[in-house]
């Protein structure tokens, strides 16, 4: 008779931002300590999680009819006589809350995305009296005081949160109600994370924070301290050779970091800065509390101290009352920054923020066709940098094989996909590659 294994799968499938894929990795390594392995397999799962994300359009109603299809794996495997417990996570359960439970009544646990350091004693509780179980709460003690100190392999690049939560209150935006008030880790705490993850094998990792350039938390003195004094420490370690950090806010943006991309060279020259909107009344109507002649000083900034540093951004077209000339403000300051890379999206309602409440809603033919004149001049752009770098010698962090045998894929400091020929053992290498031409959106070269 084949033994019962008593390692438990489970199933995460992981929704939107960075920040969620840190939080479906800290999911990974609590439930670790509880016996559980991440398996691929949804239908032979012990434990499916949803991590969600509320930022896009009908992003509810997309978990609702994901939960649809997982539901008949559950009744097939209690059919069976095995268990599968289903967890909502993220945004959207802080957003929904028990009115999950009562669209999907199949649903076992619904966490918030401040208090998933509870998902063991969550399960336990669901295992043991056969009932539901909510937990949205916004503790006063940090979540990361709770999570282990240790953490599973993220591979040669990794993510860190040091900073959640927003204070901004831009009108469109849910985050500050699903995440909760700004804060910030501390150096000490951070510090020891991004030695456990080195350690492990990463030799790239990305800061992450919903405001990360607001970033105040202590050093070892009690001393408040910026991400700019932060990622002066991180450098130190030695065995990590580049760090990223987002997203930023304009009303972060300081000196002393723009500084640190001319002076720190593991300091990756490339910058994701949302502007969503080039008007200046459309961003004072959005509660941003920047202007679009602000938003092109600290690009001047920046490419004054390291004037090879790219851009990225975030826009939204559509905004409730959104003119032709507020539109137009947008694309001249596209035409004005050229951007590397960017995300444009058509305004949607999020229920309960201010901006859903506004009456003059854009119409949709009118989104659209913004839409596609903007995505038009920002691919443009992309296409027009991408072309600019043949010829050149990137530096190339290679992550993973690519599409076709031999081909092994990775990004340079720019954040730009480059892919070569050559043998898997390139694989967690940093090395120099001549760009020889552009397959889309992917820079392609050889190793110099």
């Amino acid at each position: 008779m084949q033994k019962k294994s008593l390692t438990k799968k489970v199933y995460i499938k992981t929704y939107g931002c960075q920040m969620n894929v840190y939080d479906s990795n800290k999911m990974l390594d609590l439930l670790h300590a509880l016996g559980y392995e991440q398996t691929g397999e949804l239908e032979n799962s012990d434990l499916v999680i949803l991590n969600t994300c509320h930022i896009r359009e009908k992003a509810s109603e997309k978990v609702y009819s994901e939960l649809g299809s997982i539901r008949k794996f559950k009744e097939k495997r209690k059919a069976s006589g095995n268990e599968m417990l289903i967890a909502v996570a993220g945004c959207v359960s802080q957003a929904e809350g028990d009115e999950i439970f009562v669209r999907a009544p199949y649903v076992d646990i619904v966490v918030g995305p401040q208090t998933y350091h509870n998902l063991p004693e969550l399960i336990a509780k669901v295992s043991r009296d056969k009932k539901i179980a909510l937990n949205l709460d916004f503790p006063a003690i940090s979540k990361f005081d709770s999570l282990p100190e240790t953490s599973l392999p993220q591979g040669y690049t990794a993510f860190l949160t040091i900073q959640e939560g927003c204070d901004k209150f831009c009108k469109f935006c849910c985050v500050p109600y699903t995440r909760g008030a700004e804060y910030s880790r501390n150096l000490s705490e951070i510090y020891r994370e991004a030695l456990n993850l080195v350690e492990q094998g990463a030799i790239e990792i990305t800061l992450l924070g919903q405001n990360v350039s607001a970033y105040h938390g202590r050093d070892y003195e009690g001393n408040e301290i910026n991400i700019a004094k932060l990622i002066e420490h991180l450098a130190k370690i030695p065995n990590l050779q580049r760090i990223r950090y987002t997203t930023s806010h304009p009303n972060d943006m300081t000196e002393d970091l723009s500084l640190l991309h001319k002076n720190e060279p593991k300091l990756m020259p490339f910058l994701h800065l949302p502007v969503q909107s080039g008007s200046d009344k459309i961003l004072k109507d959005m509660n941003r509390k920047h202007t679009a002649a602000r938003y092109l000083e600290i690009i001047k900034q920046y490419r004054e101290a390291c004037p090879d540093i790219l851009f990225s951004s975030d826009f939204i077209v559509g905004y409730p009352g959104e003119t032709e000339q507020d539109f137009e403000d947008t694309m001249e300051l596209v035409r004005q920054v050229g951007f590397s890379l960017s995300y444009s999206f058509k305004y949607s309602m999020r229920p309960g923020t201010p901006a859903a409440a506004i009456e003059k809603q854009v119409p949709e033919d009118i989104k659209v066709s913004r839409l596609e004149r903007l995505q038009a001049l920002l691919t443009g752009q992309q296409n027009q940098i991408n072309k600019e770098s043949i010829g050149k010698i990137s530096s190339v962090l290679f992550e993973k094989p690519g599409k076709y045998a031999g081909q092994i894929l990775g990004k340079n400091q720019y954040s730009q996909a480059v892919c070569v020929i050559g043998s898997k053992d390139l694989i967690g290498k940093i090395l120099p590659v001549k760009v020889e031409a552009v397959n889309g959106t992917t820079l392609t070269g050889v190793l110099v």
